[in-house]
């Protein structure tokens, strides 16, 4: 992993999205599923932020609010100190600077193009004339290991998962943005192909100088992958910092149950109870104070009553907990910092 700069390639800001739910004949419903709920976070120029969290905690759903594939319900993002979407900073300007690879790399590729016209296309759209868009294309072919007089002229049905999800890096990378957003990109490969992609995925990183927001289940992933992650719980942000003190020194009890559950080859480390107990909460009515208290082995009475804020304690990164919060109700508070569990 190269080392990130400290300047703020995209800020987010009070980041919203709720998808009402129809009523029924009777009037009822009419509620919102709270997908996405007020987060803050910002992406450095260079890294590789890494995002995690179980199922329907709202990774996914950030990614599309920051392509701009999902209209927001509040909040802003800024791309470079520009606002995207406004005069500075048009959408069509900043989709030059950003772009997406999704999980699905067959569905995610028209089938009815060849995989040089797939990588060509973008540019020609923002101008590029065809010849070199075509170049440029068998360029990125070969880049992402492809060798262009095989490949360029098949179509998608023709490429195995692994070439696929190449050529939609290298689609990715045809308009010569600053930030890839890779959603779930190597989830769906066996895991020798994984470790090419994730191997690809750094060289080019450096080659041509990107920034990724890496979201991924697989944790053990992540921590090969990211300088920083971020944690998120359904649809809140409870902690982001370092990939090392986070892995080493996760703070939240959220955080700590979901490296908990990460495998190991070690049968001293086996893990002999269950991390968390129960799904998640309804994102439709979920629950007062902080979200995770109905699951937290640490909620006490003010855990149901107060939001805890995503702030730095004295000793640590960034955690929405009130345990970090003295002075909120938490007995625990007053610690400067938690010893790790046995």
């Amino acid at each position: 992993m190269s080392t990130a700069t400290h300047k703020h390639l995209l800020e987010v800001r009070g980041l919203t999205k709720h998808f009402p739910l129809q009523k029924s004949l009777f009037g009822r419903g009419g509620d919102v599923v709270r997908a996405v709920d007020d987060i803050d976070f910002t992406v450095r120029q260079g890294e590789t932020l890494g995002v995690v969290g179980e199922s329907g905690c709202g990774k996914s759903t950030t990614a599309r609010l920051l392509m701009s594939l999902l209209a927001p319900d509040r909040g802003e993002i800024l791309f470079d100190g520009a606002l995207v979407g406004g005069r500075d900073l048009p959408m069509k300007d900043f989709r030059r600077q950003a772009q997406m690879v999704f999980q699905d790399s067959y569905a995610s590729l028209n089938p009815r193009l060849t995989i040089e016209d797939s990588i060509a296309f973008s540019p020609q759209v923002h101008g590029l004339p065809r010849q070199e868009a075509v170049e440029r294309a068998r360029d990125l072919l070969a880049r992402v290991g492809l060798e262009p007089h095989r490949f360029a002229a098949r179509y998608p049905h023709e490429l195995s998962g692994g070439q696929r999800q190449r050529v939609n890096i290298a689609r990715a990378l045809a308009l010569q943005p600053q930030l890839v957003i890779l959603d779930e990109a190597v989830s769906a490969l066996d895991k020798s192909v994984e470790a090419q992609v994730l191997n690809l995925l750094l060289d080019l990183k450096d080659e041509f100088k990107l920034t990724y927001i890496f979201i991924s289940h697989d944790l053990n992933v992540v921590r090969f992958m990211s300088d920083r992650v971020m944690v998120m719980y359904l649809g809140q942000v409870v902690e982001i910092g370092a990939s090392e003190d986070l892995f080493n020194h996760p703070q939240h009890p959220y955080t700590r149950a979901l490296l908990s559950s990460m495998p190991t080859m070690d049968p001293d480390q086996r893990t002999q109870s269950p991390p968390l107990a129960g799904d998640p909460p309804n994102p439709i009515n979920p629950p007062s104070g902080c979200r995770f208290h109905t699951r937290c082995d640490m909620a006490q009475a003010a855990c149901a009553q107060q939001v805890p804020v995503l702030r730095s304690p004295p000793h640590g990164h960034p955690v929405a907990c009130l345990m970090f919060e003295p002075g909120r109700g938490h007995s625990l508070a007053a610690e400067p910092m938690l010893e790790e569990p046995a």
